[in-house]
């Protein structure tokens, strides 16, 4: 990988990172606003529980991706898939 890979590959990470943190901001905020309605129509059942399940998993997904990433495909990694296909 040269330099030129490399600094497209950091500049990516750092997108995916701020728009993880983006997507963090945006589902506690809704959340709240979700839980704030909840309470202002009687606390009943705790139905915004669900939203915040669902979504969450997804923020969770997108943390996973932002910090863990995707490493690149290196030339020895070709090489063996090659040599695993015979």
């Amino acid at each position: 990988m040269d330099d030129q890979e490399r600094r497209e590959a950091a500049i990516k990470r750092i997108k995916d990172k701020r728009d993880f943190k983006n997507h963090v901001v945006v589902y506690v905020l809704v959340n709240l606003f979700l839980v704030v309605i909840w309470a202002l129509t009687g606390r009943g059942y705790f139905w915004p529980g669900w939203v915040m399940a669902g979504w969450g998993f997804g923020v969770v997904m997108h943390g996973w991706q932002a910090y863990r990433g995707e490493r690149p495909i290196t030339e020895e990694e070709i090489q063996r898939e090659i040599d695993r296909a015979g």
